[in-house]
């Protein structure tokens, strides 16, 4: 099979399109045939040595996908071969073939297409988790949410919107707005050095806003907590671009409540995992949750990918295609 290794920490030209022998499945375990294998943020971050730094090099890159299962493995009974499946972190994923636990697969549904699945689960599920357990948002509640026109920040914001909230989008460039009011968002604020607060708090009358969603790093940590109402809720997200330094906890203002937001935590076993994807992919079906794929690559230029998502010129998810 052919696959994207990572041969050492650094820039997009330490990944090597490489053959590699096709796995075989264990008890419990399934092969599967890759049809698409989502990149996300969490890759670059094992690129970069934050992550899996226990896992020799070379060592293949990423995570989520969807594909086919060609092969069953003893005392599996819950899937067949020819059984369309999904999965959100299983390491090795920039690959041709993948032998996973059947315990970490979902059935992908004949309305749901290959690369709709691969796209929805990573950033669909963390969607799922912030707007839904880790903050659940009610009706009438005001979100701002960092990188709107992003995978993650595109779902966070339908989702936000399904539950009656609104959406104070915050873009670093002119050209993401078109999609964060694509996607719902009521307000959108164009910002790349993390001097947004202001706005914020104008569009709310001064309150601020009931929960921010926050993954772009230290530059935006202090005005998002100025741009909270009292009370609010910081959902701090994504390690990659690193967290805001050591706090005090008394310096903390307005009785906010601060969280790191891991979506691990929304689906901790196979049921939640299948029925939290199921109604990712109930939402899409109906129409109400729209998947925006922002770039489609050959296996073979997962650097290229890698390079495009770190320039910040995209939008959506991006795609391999084995």
């Amino acid at each position: 099979m052919k696959a994207v290794v990572m041969n050492g920490i650094g820039e997009p030209d330490q990944l090597d399109y490489v053959e590699r022998p096709d796995p075989l499945p264990g008890a419990g375990e399934v092969l599967i045939e890759v049809a698409a294998a989502g990149v996300n943020f969490m890759d670059i971050g094992v690129r970069r040595g934050i992550a899996w730094t226990e896992m020799p090099n070379p060592k293949i890159l990423g995570v989520e996908g969807s594909g086919r299962i060609e092969a069953l493995g003893e005392g599996v009974a819950d899937f067949t071969v020819g059984d369309r499946v999904a999965w959100v972190y299983m390491p090795g994923s920039y690959a041709g073939k993948l032998v996973a636990p059947a315990a970490a697969l979902v059935r992908v549904p004949d309305a749901i297409d290959d690369r709709t699945a691969a796209a929805v689960m990573m950033q669909g599920l963390t969607a799922s988790h912030f707007a839904t357990d880790f903050y659940p948002v009610q009706a009438g509640d005001i979100a701002l949410i960092h990188a709107a026109a992003g995978g993650l920040g595109l779902f966070l914001t339908q989702i936000v919107k399904l539950r009656g909230g609104t959406v104070i989008g915050r873009v670093s460039s002119e050209a993401k707005v078109e999609a964060a009011r694509k996607a719902g968002a009521d307000h959108v604020i164009v910002d790349s050095e993390g001097k947004f607060a202001e706005q914020v708090l104008e569009l709310t009358n001064g309150d601020g806003v009931h929960v921010v969603y926050d993954g772009s790093g230290p530059v935006t940590f202090a005005g998002s907590l100025a741009a909270l109402r009292r009370s609010g809720t910081f959902c701090w997200y994504g390690p990659v671009l690193g967290g805001p330094g050591p706090i005090d906890i008394m310096s903390l203002p307005k009785s906010i409540k601060l969280g790191y937001a891991v979506f691990a935590d929304h689906i901790p076993t196979p049921a939640l995992l299948r029925a939290h994807t199921t109604r990712l992919f109930d939402w899409i079906a109906e129409g109400k949750l729209k998947v925006e794929i922002g770039g489609v690559y050959p296996l073979a230029d997962a650097a290229k990918a890698h390079s495009d998502m770190e320039s910040r010129m995209t939008t959506g998810k991006l795609l391999l295609l084995p």
